[in-house]
Order: C-alpha cells, then structure tokens, then sequence
C-alpha cells in the first residue's frame, strides 16, 4: 500500500495465474542452426518403430503415453498386427494342402512377424494343420523307400511305421464310424486290422444308403415317399380332395387310399374317390417293362433307365384304358384327375366301405352264373370294341358292387397287337375258367373255347399222338384252323 492507503498490487485474475509472455525473437534467431538442431534432437527423443524404444510397444510394457505420438504410433501398432493376421490367414488359404506355397512375407506391416500365444483371436480353428487336438502325422519313409544304412535300415513296410500310418489314416473314415480317441498314444494297427475296419466302414455306408433310398424314393405297405406326401397334400389344399382318410388295399404295383371329394373347374368330383399311388421303384414288379415298351402308344417314351418316368407312364396308360373301357360302357371307375404317378379315380363302395373282390364276394349260384356271363360279355367288349386285352385278369381284379362286376387294375392292359397280346390273352381265359368252374357254374367254357368266344376265332386243338409237338421234355398241342388238319409248326421252331 502507498502512503494514500490504495493498494499497489496487481490484481490477481480468476481464471489463475496469467503465463508469462514468450521472449521475442527475431526472424535471423529462427533462421539460425542452433534451433533447428535443438527441435530434431526433441523429435528424436520419442521412439519408433525403427528405433530401439520400439521394443517397448512389440513387447507388451507399458510405455509413456501421456505423447499423443506414442499413442498413435502404439493404434498403428495394433493395426499392422491384425492386418498381418489376417494376411496369414489368406495365404493358409490360398496354399492349402499343395506341395508348393506361395509366401505373403513381402506384403506383411511387421517384420519379422511375432506371433502372440496370448491372444485368442489369432487362432484359426478352422485351420486343421494347427489343429492342437489332431494327431501328429506319422513319419514316413522317403521316395526312394528306406532309410538307415546296414542293420538300421527301415522300409516302407516296417511293421511299427505301417501300424502308425493306418492309426493316422482311420481318420478318412466315416464320421457315423466310431474310431475312437487316440490322443498322445503311440498306435500301431495292422494292416489285417485296418482291412477289417475299411471293410466294414464300407459296407455300413452302402447298406445306410440303400436304407435312405428306400425310404425317400420308394413307397411302402400303408405310407407313401416324401415326394408323393407333398403332391397329396398339393390336392387337398387345391380342393381337389377335402380329405384322405386311408389306405384300402396294397399291392405289388400301387398303393390305394380313400378320400373325400372335393370340387374341379372342369368336371364334378364324386364325394368318395381313391387315389392310387404307384410304386416308385421296380423292385417288386420287376416284369413291368414288358407291358409298355412294346405298346406303340408309349414305345417312344419309354425309358429302362429311368424309373420314375416309366411309374408315370404306367399310370397315364392306366388312365387311357380306363376310358376305352368308359366310352364301351364297361362297368369301371371313373377318372378324375392324374398327377404324375397319382390316379384319381370314382370310389367303388359305399359309406367308405369298399366293393368286396369277386374271389371273396359271397354269391349264389343264380348271381355266379350272372357274374359269368357279364365277364364273359366285358372280355369281349374288351377285346372286340375297346381293342385291349386285360392282361391280368382274375378274381382278384374283379369287384362286386350293385350286382354288377366292375373291372379295375387295367394298367398292364395292351392290345391284340402287342407281341404277347394273345399270350396274355389265354392267360386271362385260363384264370376265368378256372375260377367259375371251381365255383359250380356249368355254363363256365373251357379255356380254349372261352378263346374262341373272345376273339371270335374259330381254333381248335387235336391232341393225338400224332399231332403233338415234343420239344425236349415239354409237350405242346398242334392248333387247326376249321376242323381241318394240323397245322405245320414253322421252320424256325
């Protein structure tokens, strides 16, 4: 304070204590050598990646990081580590097993490159070569297979090295075959061992796949291949069908479901229909070729290596037949759809009760009698004005409904001009003779007439010693054309 009582002192500043102005310099001081030696030796007092303070950052210790330079130098540190990761991970990738490799070495950031155990990142365990649980490869012999000299030497067919080879080489096997845990033991296999074990790795993966090939190409007793599952469930959804409620009757060809009907743009649906799914595979009907690759109808199309395509052609020839027979008036089911190898057909029964077969069908006489005259009367309509031959029938193809037979199973059905057309034929008036003759009927005609009566040919057998063909140890009849001699077999017989 002076003599007048005010005070002298320099007030004091709230925000703190005022920095003392920097001393002026002049431009020559700035100019001058001996500042510019004095900032390079302050830049050279923080280290890099060339100096040796730098082992501080590749080390792990904790530096000074109050410098935003070593912070920035520790970031790009960190950057160029995961960048030469992930490079050696492209260049594993891009080797992969081959004898010869390429090296990314030139393109990594640090050099050399220090790999960290500490970090779990940079495992890849993808990466089976760095695999920790994989077993080590077995040593192996040289190319020109032995090693050692004299008494030591070593062959490709050691007894201990072979053992180890199979040990390593179980690993190729199936992951379904359980192979065990070797890890850290010295196993030695035998190569009889070994041959065993591939044997029966072998044989399981064959009989694992016919399994799944059955069950997902081929339809069983009452159930039906995932692919003819999703086309029924196609049909209900449409509203083609409102419901399937299940299986009828099975067979060596096709499987039989009942449904309710549903409703078609084009046509009414009866409200009881069948769905008659075919068989996907010819493991059961093994002899189905010889009904359709002779029929100039599909003769074309017929395919022996593919299955599938042949099933669909069996149930588009099912369809053909069965309006033949519709337009002649034969009493059959009515077609209502065809879907690949699906039948849609009219239901035969009543109240979800299916038609009994003729073979169970308890009938008088009075009705077996009319049941004969009406195959009798169908076989001809068939042959004379649907120009087909059933093929296949029986008892077993004929239905009894509303005291009329209905015909069904017209799959295999051909023509007179198929080349076993008569064949089949005869076969047919053989199974119809037989059954009505067995069941009473005095009407019922042998099988040679009830061949004239369907063909409207006039055949007929001697069956003397004279007119007898013996062919090794079979014995066949010599057919007559009108009564008149027999007839001369030909040269080629």
């Amino acid at each position: 304070m002076d003599q007048t009582g005010v005070s002298t002192e320099t007030p004091k500043s709230p925000w703190g204590s005022v920095a003392p102005a920097a001393p002026s310099c002049s431009l020559a001081d700035v100019m001058s050598e001996q500042l510019a030696r004095q900032l390079d030796e302050e830049n050279n007092a923080f280290p890099t990646l060339t100096d040796p303070g730098a082992d501080l950052l590749l080390s792990g210790e904790d530096p000074d990081t109050t410098s935003d330079l070593m912070l920035a130098q520790m970031l790009q540190m960190q950057y160029d580590r995961e960048f030469d990761t992930q490079l050696r991970l492209e260049e594993r990738k891009f080797n992969g097993d081959s004898k010869v490799s390429i090296s990314f070495e030139n393109y990594r950031m640090v050099h050399p490159y220090e790999d960290s155990d500490s970090s779990e990142d940079e495992v890849d365990w993808q990466d089976t070569r760095d695999d920790p649980y994989r077993a080590e490869k077995p040593q192996t012999t040289p190319r020109k297979g032995f090693t050692g000299k004299g008494k030591n030497i070593t062959t490709k067919h050691d007894e201990v090295m072979c053992g180890r080879k199979n040990t390593a080489r179980m690993d190729n096997f199936a992951p379904e075959v359980h192979v065990g845990d070797g890890l850290g033991m010295d196993l030695k296999l035998s190569n009889q061992v070994f041959n065993s074990l591939k044997r029966h790795c072998q044989s399981e993966q064959r009989r694992s796949a016919r399994l799944h090939d059955k069950k997902e190409h081929s339809t069983a007793e009452q159930a039906v291949d995932p692919r003819t599952r999703l086309l029924m469930y196609k049909m209900v959804n449409a509203g083609v069908l409102d419901n399937i409620n299940g299986c009828i009757s099975t067979g060596k060809e096709s499987v039989v479901f009942h449904a309710d009907g549903g409703s078609l743009e084009e046509q009414p649906v009866p409200d009881e229909v069948v769905l008659k799914v075919f068989k996907t595979t010819l493991n059961e009907f093994k002899n189905r070729d010889r009904y359709i690759k002779d029929d100039y109808r599909f003769k074309e199309r017929f395919s022996k290596l593919n299955p599938r395509k042949v099933i669909r052609l069996w149930a588009e020839k099912e369809m053909h037949n069965l309006s033949r027979m519709k337009k002649a008036e034969i009493p059959c089911p009515d077609v209502v759809l065809l879907k690949k190898h699906i039948l849609v057909m009219s239901f035969i029964g009543t109240d979800h009760v299916p038609a009994p077969k003729l073979k169970d069908a308890m009938l008088g006489s009075d009705d077996m009698r009319s049941a004969y005259c009406q195959v009798l009367h169908m076989m001809q309509q068939l042959y004379q004005q649907c120009n087909l031959v059933h093929a296949d029938l029986s008892e077993y193809n004929m239905l009894w409904h509303d005291s009329k037979v209905w015909l069904i199973d017209v799959s295999q059905s051909v023509e007179p001009t198929h080349p076993h057309g008569l064949e089949f034929l005869f076969r047919d008036c053989r199974n119809v003779s037989t059954f009505f003759q067995k069941r009473g009927v005095s009407e019922a005609m042998n099988v040679y007439d009830l061949f004239n009566a369907v063909t409207g040919l006039n055949i007929t057998l001697r069956l003397n010693e004279d007119h007898v063909q013996r062919r090794g140890k079979k014995t066949f009849p010599v057919a007559t054309d009108d009564g008149g001699p027999p007839l001369k077999p030909d040269a080629d017989d």
